[in-house]
């Protein structure tokens, strides 16, 4: 039996991370998962910024889905302030989530295509999810952090040609989301790197409370956009849900809820409803004492806010928990009996982001707990990874 470190710089993470793996021979028997290498200290940053400053940094905790996060957050001081948002600006607030999810899950599936050497797919799912993001650049301003939610609704309003360019956009969807479909279920490359790959069993995915697409890969019909919030309440959809638990069951809930999401933009254009995209917030306004949760459903699963006011212009305390969060350690679980060759496959199966996962590593020697100060702990945690 031999060791390997795999990580936290190698060629198949996009984002540090460590798994201890033990194999014999070439077979994972035991893996274990090692985070902290991207930290950021994001909910330390949102108690020292104001709550209307921190919509800014919300969306900035994930590239793929900052406006999820960005929602999230709103969603929460709306619950504590009592504002109620503008149902129009209620709407696009879901079309830029469902906007978001397509981009998300095409990047993903393209990921995935090219940790199995499929480069031409890894192309085609690129190509296709440019032309999202062009409408989410001309919908917010930017293709990344699009800044498209604001306190009581959207920040900016839809144009009757930006419409038709989602419409045209969301056909287009419908149409590729076929081609990843069937691409996937008959593949015969696509077949021999994922079927039967990283399988979570129901009961195991249960057991492990993994969430999102890789929770409806192994049959949970869960999914937080059912449970009812913003536009979701009226949009008629169903959940896909798939049972094999592998790699090839998590694409294909992927590739389907392409299909899903356009068919909710779509419903989302037809029923827009009229008047005001957002109310009025006071800047500089105390938020009332109190603390409230948030979820909604990001591209990778459950996005789950906590947030508590003590009556000042700042949060006491922003308490964060991402999908990737959630379902890391099925990672590990889901790795022993496969080959070495298969550890990437399986680890891009849960779209994992490091960087909004991440929390910092605590150790306290004999029991003692000892509290440092910010310079001390960037010291400490210099010190610490260069020993090993």
């Amino acid at each position: 039996m031999s060791s390997v470190p795999l990580g936290p710089l190698h060629p198949a993470f996009k984002e540090p991370i460590n798994f201890k793996l033990k194999l014999e021979g070439e077979f994972v028997t035991d893996a274990e998962v090692r985070i902290g290498y991207t930290h950021r200290g994001i909910e330390k940053l949102g108690e020292k910024k104001t709550w209307i400053q921190f919509i800014f940094i919300s969306e900035k905790i994930c590239g793929i889905c900052s406006s999820s996060h960005q929602g999230c957050y709103v969603q929460g001081v709306e619950r504590l302030t009592g504002i109620v948002p503008e149902k129009r600006g209620i709407y696009i607030r879901t079309l830029t989530w469902e906007l978001e999810r397509m981009h998300s899950h095409l990047l993903w599936l393209g990921v995935l295509m090219h940790e199995i050497g499929i480069e031409t797919m890894f192309m085609y799912t690129w190509r296709d999810r440019e032309r999202v993001l062009d409408i989410l650049e001309k919908l917010g301003g930017r293709r990344v952090a699009y800044s498209a939610i604001t306190y009581g609704g959207a920040r900016r309003d839809l144009s009757d040609s930006l419409i038709q360019q989602i419409i045209r956009l969301s056909d287009f969807i419908l149409e590729r989301s076929k081609f990843y479909e069937n691409f996937i279920l008959n593949d015969k490359r696509f077949l021999a790197r994922t079927k039967g790959i990283g399988t979570l069993a129901k009961a195991e995915a249960e057991e492990l409370s993994v969430v999102g697409p890789v929770a409806r890969a192994s049959g949970i019909p869960i999914d937080v956009r059912k449970t009812g919030y913003a536009a979701y309440y009226e949009a008629p959809f169903e959940v896909v849900v798939e049972k094999e638990g592998d790699v090839n069951a998590g694409a294909l809930v992927r590739a389907k809820e392409l299909e899903v999401s356009a068919n909710i933009i779509k419903w989302i254009v037809k029923n827009l409803p009229q008047g005001k995209i957002n109310v009025e917030v006071a800047p500089f306004s105390k938020l009332p004492e109190g603390e409230t949760i948030s979820r909604v459903e990001a591209p990778r699963g459950e996005l789950f806010y906590y947030l508590k006011s003590n009556g000042s212009t700042n949060l006491e305390r922003i308490k964060i928990r991402t999908p990737t969060l959630a379902n890391i350690q099925a990672v590990a679980h889901t790795l022993k009996g496969h080959y070495l060759a298969d550890v990437p496959v399986i680890a891009a199966g849960i779209d994992p982001c490091m960087g909004c996962m991440d929390r910092v590593v605590t150790l306290n020697e004999k029991g003692k707990k000892k509290v440092m100060t910010e310079t001390e702990l960037i010291d400490y945690g210099i010190k610490w990874y260069e020993k090993g």
